[in-house]
């Protein structure tokens, strides 16, 4: 099985055309990023609802002006089907990361989560039927395994769903299957754990921790933790996410096809462990203490991924560990922030 080094080799040999949805998104600039690195054709599409132009601005500057040259945007929303095909036109490998993250959102906002998350990736399943494309790699979560008290979570093992937000990922998994199996759609889904790295938000009210965390730390404001910060999770650097899409959008194994995968590191820690770990890094707070308030309703206590049949099927080996993650992406997050306060 090829390495993702000669992966990206054979990327670049042979190029494709690719269509990124939530392109303007945290994980969808990320992908931009390696595609157009790679000397891709990239159509990219986003409403700018969660993304933000600035993400494409900052990969413009990242990539050579041929390979921007490559990269056609499309402002639109995958609520509207019309707009979807317009996107697939002449597309041969779909990465769907469009929707509507965060579990709190979705339990304030269940019909929006249905819209963007059911109903858009629908239109993108079948906008791809309709143009041909032979692949498309979805975005599920860890959210799908519910209660589930085992650990590390294996794909084919899921409890009861605790947010419309989890019901929306899980429903994107069964239209998948059904699509590959009626309409001959090559689909993969990723189960994103953690992810943090480049182009995070740190704002609003469901921002992710880690960004949330070191602007708080940054400004010398309170850092807030939900329940007694033993509540563990399994983070995963933006990186290992492009190298599973990659894997996943090229692989030639039959049996890694029409399946699900976790994607994280299987290692998990304690919110207070990571808290301090980012103290670490940010010494002029080495005297600040966390917060603690309520646990947030809709959130596991425990979340760990069992990644050894991406390993074993797709061939993912995870470039990045939590810490030397957090010491790639540190460096971003604190210019963002800079600017942000400049």
């Amino acid at each position: 099985m090829a390495s993702y080094d000669e992966l990206k080799e054979q990327i670049r040999r042979n190029p494709k055309r690719w269509l990124v949805s939530g392109v303007a998104g945290f994980i969808g600039s990320n992908l931009l990023e390696e595609l157009l690195q790679l000397d891709q054709q990239v159509v990219g599409l986003d409403n700018f609802s969660t993304g933000k132009p600035e993400n494409l601005d900052e990969v413009q500057r990242l990539v050579s002006e041929s390979q921007w040259q490559r990269f056609q945007f499309i402002k639109g929303d995958i609520r509207n089907l019309a707009v979807c095909r317009t996107a697939c036109q002449d597309v041969e490998i779909i990465l769907h990361q469009a929707a509507l993250g965060s579990v709190p959102r979705s339990i304030e906002d269940p019909t929006a989560c249905n819209e963007n998350n059911v109903d858009g990736t629908l239109n993108m399943l079948k906008a791809a039927c309709e143009n041909g494309v032979k692949r498309m790699v979805y975005a599920s979560s860890s959210a799908v395994y519910g209660d589930h008290p085992g650990l590390p979570k294996v794909e084919q093992t899921c409890g009861n769903l605790l947010s419309p937000y989890a019901v929306s990922k899980m429903t994107n998994e069964l239209y998948a299957g059904v699509f590959s199996q009626l309409y001959g759609l090559e689909t993969i889904g990723l189960r994103y754990f953690n992810v943090f790295g480049p182009r995070q938000d740190p704002e609003g009210a469901y921002a992710a921790v880690i960004p949330r965390w070191i602007a708080a730390l940054g400004k010398g404001e309170t850092v807030y933790i939900n329940g007694t910060g033993e509540t563990s999770r399994d983070f995963c650097y933006v990186k290992n996410v492009v190298q599973v899409n990659l894997l996943a959008a090229l692989t030639g194994n039959r049996d890694a096809i029409n399946q699900v995968y976790n994607v994280a590191l299987n290692r998990r820690i304690s919110l207070n462990e990571l808290f301090y770990k980012l103290q670490e890094r940010l010494p002029v707070n080495a005297g600040t203490v966390p917060e603690y308030r309520d646990f947030r309703a809709g959130d596991v206590l425990h979340s760990q991924a069992d990644i050894s049949k991406a390993q074993q099927l797709l061939g993912y080996q995870p470039s990045h560990t939590l810490d030397t993650g957090l010491d790639a992406a540190m460096g971003w997050y604190l210019k963002s922030y800079d600017q942000g306060n400049g």
